[in-house]
């Protein structure tokens, strides 16, 4: 059974924000701090610390 990835992501992201329940605030951080370094001078860097 093949999953698509962004599936896969918004069922956990559900499941953890109706689960654990954290500040919403939190939630909106994350998202648009990943957006934002995704998108900046950082990524490759952080692409070969992950790696």
């Amino acid at each position: 059974m093949d999953v698509p990835l962004w599936f896969a992501l918004l069922v956990v992201g559900v499941l953890g924000v109706k689960l654990i329940r954290p500040p919403l605030w939190l939630v909106a951080v994350l998202l648009l701090g990943g957006y934002l370094i995704a998108d900046s001078l950082l990524a490759p860097v952080i692409d070969t610390v992950i790696k």
